[in-house]
This record gives structure tokens, C-alpha cells and sequence, in this order.
């Protein structure tokens, strides 16, 4: 028995019993399918693993996968109640769970990498006249990104976060903002929301969806379509790791991905919205598909919509590295092939998107102008294949936009600030692995030091921004409130683990917590990090104030950008970021986690903090007195467990 169908039963009988009370479906389509896309195995296979929060939704009953999906009545209401109630608390019992598991496959205490994430501010991303060399200008939300014809929503968020908009928005030039939270309505900071009706528009428009989530309901998601619109769902695979795909309901397949040995997550949150009018809309997104994390925490969400080309374009296989092909690289790992093709070849054979390779021909993505950011689980070997994923995207995409800190006298130095919900493991040698390509410098030059000199590197300019004790008590749940922020004691305590770079993490929209994960990071004149070990004794001494707050003079920089921002599901760890080794001529990238975001340009300090979605300055941990939010140590939260 598939654990798979233990945790989806009790959501797909209610998903089930909605659809056939809305709809007369051929029963036929839910077939229960396995599939293997041959054409993705190779020996860079994905590898990952992990037990998904979905489990809060299992039962009792059983079913084998290979089996037909049944249509039993929905369940009682109080059912219903008692699985929304225990959310929070099965969900702090499965990440236990899965730190143990795998624990037990490697033998070593297991980054987390795949909580989910806080939330990032509102913030408006056209393309820029401003500045003729194309990069995405920062704009606040508050400017108008609707096209002349359509008509702009209410900037009022109400409590009801799901309820339906009275009109929908368009954002050709692209959109980021904050998700709406019933507990900081109106927000601090003014910013505009989204929520998830405005995100995914009228049911009726939408002709076919592609969604991807680590967490889901699948229920509660359904109910957000027309019962007769085709979508695939890009899920967490089971323990096995084996890629599959499965008729779940009527015109809905579920497909996830290969996890090889059992490790790492399909983190990914995105959408593609196809539209009746030709219109896709493309979402990086940093909240699951669950009630709770469109309404209790804070996320955020990137969005922008495509026209249809007037003719598709012909098929360049050269193109690898704009938007549209990194998309379709990731459709493919994630196995929505296979998906697809059994859509098309079944009940929907006018689909808007026949092949993969066709989102890149038939719309126009001439106004993206952020990068995307990938990360594919498993081991990537060889220049072309390692400046696709990871770190060393984000590297390439830094060094694509114009923003190499550079080398020698001249050299710029990234102040990075992290916010996030998971806490790694972390080593001197991986955070400076990850802030060289931060930095748009080359992993070959990286690669090229010693392993001795890389492992003796003091700690960089890094603010791991994470709430303190202090502030999830007094956030609105408090600490009933904190089951999606992971960080383990035995992480804190550890002899070598860098309490100096805890910086607080208090939303600029209220008393909240973020699940965003994002990086500001804003450069200043500074030596290179193998020129200098002014910064730390190398015995982990902390960084001082004036090492790591940037100066003024140094961020203001006329119409140059100061720095770049990240968004999307990438917490700070070496499973979301991945970890390099081998040599500057064949350099290797292992990668745990399937993870997704974007990046963009900061052009200048006030870009930054329309972008954050954190107060800034971040507030330091005081030492002996700050702790950071630990889940295992909550007596509330062990004893709502318990109930």
C-alpha cells in the first residue's frame, strides 16, 4: 500500500463528491496510472526524499495506487473540522518525522530545505525605459501596471481572503507582492496583496492549469476551478522516490517527480494559468496549496501575464538560458511530460500547450525580465549542466544582469540578508561557497582554492534573518502559529554554528510570521574575501556593525543597480542551494531539493525596502538573550499535539 493513498483519501473523497455534484464526468478518466518518461532517465536522475506535510490529511482506509480512484461520499463536516484543526500540529509531527528518516538514510542530521515560505512585500516589476539595458525596474505596486482597457482591483483586502474579486487585474510587466493574511488586514506598510482568487482569476476564463505545491489539499484547491477544467498537479512523491502519474479525479492528474533514494522534496510552488483568450499567466509563488498558508502566515507572490504570439516562433534547441527554456527544463524534471501526454491523448486533445516546447514558441515573454532560478535535485556534472541549477544559476543569472562584485582594488562586497523558515546545517566553506556566486563570481576560480584555505574562510556578510522566541510569542497565533518555522536545538547549540549571523524576522505588514523565503542582498567597495581576513579572527569572532550594515554613500549609486533581490521557495540551505565539489575544469553540483525563483536587480535603497518583506534594519540577536524559534522545545505546541 502506497502511503501516497493513505494521506489523499479522505481529501480526494471530498474533491471527488464535489465534482460528481457539480458535474455528470465520465468515471472512466480516473484511472490510476504509473509511468516512467524515458526520455529523462540518465545517470543526472533527480534525487530526493521526504515525507510530505500532506499526511495531516490521511485516514484510515487504504487503497494500492494501481487501483481505479472510487467516489465515496464526502466526509461530515466535523471530519472536515478535526482535519483543518490538526493541521498545524501534524504538520510539526511529520517534519519530526522526516528529520529522522532522514537521518536514518544519511546518517547525519538533515538540512531542512524544505519549509516553506515567508512572506515578500508587494512590489511592482515592469520593464524599465529608465534604464535602456533591459533589466527589470523596481517600481512600488502603487504603479499602474494594468493596460490600457483593463480595470484594476481594490487595493482593500477584507478578511475574507479567498473571496471572489469584483474585477480582474492584468500585469504584463509583471507583479510582486505580499499574500493577504486575515490577521494584519489593513497592513502596516500599505502594501496590496494578492489573493489566491485574484491569482488565479475567473474559473470560467481558465482553459487548463499546470500547479505545483510541497503541501496540499487537494479539496480546498479544487474547489478554486470549474469542475470541467483540466489541471495537472505537480506533488510530493511518496517514499519510494519513483516518478509517477495518477488520474486523482475527473480532468485532474497528478504527477511528481523521481526522488532517487529516498532524499530531499519537490519544493517547488508555481502556476501556469492558460486562459480562453489565449493569455498565460506564469506564478512563482512561496505559498503551498493549503488554506492556512493563503490565511494564517505570510507569503508572497510573483506573477506576470503573456500574450499569445500572433505565430509561433520555430523551435531553437540553442536556446537554454531566457526564461521560457529554464521553464520548460523545469516541466520536464518535475515529469509534467508525461503528464501532459496523457491528457492529450485521453480526454483533452485540444489542450493550449501540446508539447513542452511549446511555451516558449507560442507566447510572448519579451517582458520578463527577471531571471529564473532553478533548483534540480540530483547530481549535475560539467559546466553546461551546472550553470542551469542551484547556486551557480543564481550565480550566472547575477553575473547576467550586470552585478559581478568584480575582483582586486575595485571589488564590491554583498551584505546578504536571508530570510527564510528553515534553518540549515551550516559550514564556513558552504556559506562562502554560496556567497561567491552571490557575488556573480566564478565557481571555476572557487573551485581553483584549496580545499584547506576554503574550509579556514571566516564567516562572510550574512544576516540569516529567522524569528526569535520573543517575537513568535508575541506574534497574532503565537506559538500555535509556528509549526511551519523549523530549526532544530541540536542545530543551535552545536559548537560551530553561526549564532552571530541571527538577525530577527518581523514582517512589515504587522504581527505576523513569514513564510517568504528572500534575499536582499546590496553591495558596497570592499576586498575580495580570500584578500582579507579583517572581517572575523577566523575563530569565529562575530562581524560588527560596521562590518556588515552597508554604508549610505556606498548603496546610493546613481542609476546603477546597488544590489539584487531573490524570491521564491530556495530557504538557506545546502539542499535547496546545493553544494559544489570536484575541480574549476569539471566542476559537480549535487542538489537535494526541487526548488523555484526568481531574481531581479535593486537600483536603489528604497527598491530594497519596497521589496522586503522584513523590517529592516533587521534586529540582531542579542547573545545569552535571543533564541530562535524551536519547535521541539514549545510546550503549547507539544501539548496541542497531544490533544
Amino acid at each position: 500500500m502506497q502511503e501516497r493513498d493513505l494521506y489523499m483519501d479522505k481529501d480526494l473523497e471530498r474533491a471527488l463528491a464535489l465534482s460528481l455534484r457539480e458535474s455528470q464526468v465520465n468515471a472512466s478518466s480516473s484511472r490510476a496510472i504509473s509511468i516512467s518518461d524515458s526520455e529523462d532517465d540518465d545517470d543526472d536522475r533527480f534525487q530526493s526524499g521526504r515525507l510530505q506535510e500532506n499526511r495531516a490529511f490521511k485516514t484510515e482506509s487504504s487503497r494500492a495506487t494501481t487501483q481505479s480512484v472510487h467516489y465515496p461520499a464526502p466526509p461530515s463536516q466535523s471530519a472536515r473540522n478535526t482535519l483543518a484543526a490538526s493541521f498545524l500540529s501534524e504538520r510539526a509531527q511529520m517534519e519530526r518525522e522526516r528529520l529522522e528518516r532522514l537521518k536514518r538514510l544519511r546518517g547525519q542530521d538533515a538540512d531542512d530545505g524544505g519549509g516553506i515560505s515567508p512572506p515578500t512585500k508587494r512590489q511592482h516589476i515592469p520593464s524599465s525605459e529608465k534604464h535602456a539595458n533591459g533589466r527589470a525596474n523596481i517600481a512600488s505596486a502603487s504603479s499602474s501596471s494594468v493596460p490600457s482597457g483593463s480595470s484594476a482591483s481594490s487595493r482593500t483586502a477584507s478578511t475574507s481572503i479567498n473571496s471572489t474579486p469584483t474585477s480582474e487585474q492584468l500585469f504584463w510587466n509583471g507583479e510582486l507582492r505580499p499574500t493577504a493574511n486575515k490577521h494584519s488586514q489593513p497592513r502596516q506598510d500599505g502594501k496590496p496583496t494578492f489573493r489566491l482568487t485574484e491569482v488565479l482569476g475567473s474559473k470560467p476564463d481558465i482553459s487548463f492549469a499546470i500547479i505545483a505545491s510541497y503541501a496540499m489539499s487537494v479539496s480546498w484547491i479544487y474547489e478554486f476551478f470549474a469542475p470541467s477544467t483540466p489541471v495537472i498537479i505537480v506533488a510530493q512523491p511518496d517514499q519510494s522516490g519513483q516518478p509517477t502519474i495518477k488520474n486523482i479525479l475527473p480532468n485532474w492528474v497528478m504527477t511528481v517527480p523521481s526522488l532517487r533514494n529516498g532524499r530531499g522534496c519537490q519544493h517547488m510552488k508555481f502556476m501556469l494559468i492558460f486562459y480562453k483568450t489565449g493569455r498565460l499567466r506564469i506564478v512563482i509563488s512561496t505559498a503551498n496549496l493549503v488554506d492556512h498558508d493563503w490565511r494564517d502566515i505570510e507569503n508572497a507572490v510573483w506573477l506576470q501575464d503573456l500574450p499569445p504570439r500572433s505565430a509561433p516562433i520555430p523551435h531553437d534547441p540553442k536556446a537554454i538560458d531566457d526564461f521560457p527554456s529554464i521553464m520548460q527544463n523545469v516541466l520536464r524534471a518535475v515529469n509534467v511530460r508525461p503528464a501532459l501526454a496523457n491528457m492529450l491523448a485521453n480526454d483533452h486533445p485540444n489542450l493550449p500547450l501540446q508539447t513542452i516546447n511549446d511555451l516558449r514558441m507560442k507566447w510572448d515573454w519579451s517582458k520578463v525580465k527577471v531571471k529564473l532560478i532553478p533548483s534540480i535535485a540530483g547530481k549535475h556534472e560539467g559546466w553546461p549542466n551546472v550553470v542551469l541549477t542551484g547556486h551557480t544559476r543564481l550565480m550566472k543569472a547575477v553575473r547576467d544582469m550586470g552585478l559581478r562584485t568584480g575582483k582586486g582594488k575595485a571589488a564590491k562586497d554583498l551584505l546578504i540578508e536571508s530570510q527564510g523558515s528553515s534553518i540549515g546545517t551550516y559550514s564556513t566553506q558552504w556559506v562562502n561557497e554560496f556567497y561567491w556566486s552571490a557575488r556573480g563570481e566564478s565557481a571555476e576560480d572557487w573551485l581553483d582554492e584549496s580545499k584547506a584555505r576554503r574550509a579556514k574562510l571566516p564567516w562572510p556578510p550574512v544576516k540569516i534573518v529567522f524569528p526569535s522566541l520573543k517575537t513568535v510569542r508575541d506574534s497574532v497565533l503565537g506559538e500555535l502559529g509556528g509549526g511551519t518555522m523549523f530549526c532544530r536545538t541540536n542545530q543551535w547549540e552545536a559548537s560551530k554554528f553561526p549564532r552571530e549571523l541571527f538577525h530577527d524576522s518581523n514582517s512589515t505588514g504587522g504581527r505576523v510570521l513569514m513564510h517568504t523565503k528572500m534575499i536582499i542582498a546590496t553591495y558596497r567597495p570592499k576586498k575580495s574575501i580570500f584578500e582579507t581576513s579583517s572581517q572575523s579572527n577566523g575563530k569565529g569572532k562575530e562581524l560588527s556593525d560596521s562590518e556588515t550594515e552597508p554604508e549610505s554613500d556606498d548603496i546610493e549609486i546613481q542609476n546603477d543597480p546597488i544590489g539584487w533581490a531573490y524570491v521564491g521557495s530556495h530557504n538557506f540551505t545546502p539542499s535547496a542551494w546545493g553544494t559544489l565539489s570536484g575541480s574549476g575544469f569539471n566542476p559537480v553540483l549535487n542538489v537535494v531539493n526541487y526548488e523555484l525563483g526568481i531574481v531581479f536587480p535593486l537600483y536603489d535603497a528604497k527598491d530594497a525596502e519596497r521589496v522586503s518583506c522584513f523590517k529592516r534594519p533587521a534586529r540582531k540577536y542579542v547573545s545569552g538573550q535571543d533564541r530562535p524559534w524551536i519547535q521541539e522545545e514549545s510546550q503549547l505546541l507539544r501539548q496541542s499535539q497531544e490533544m
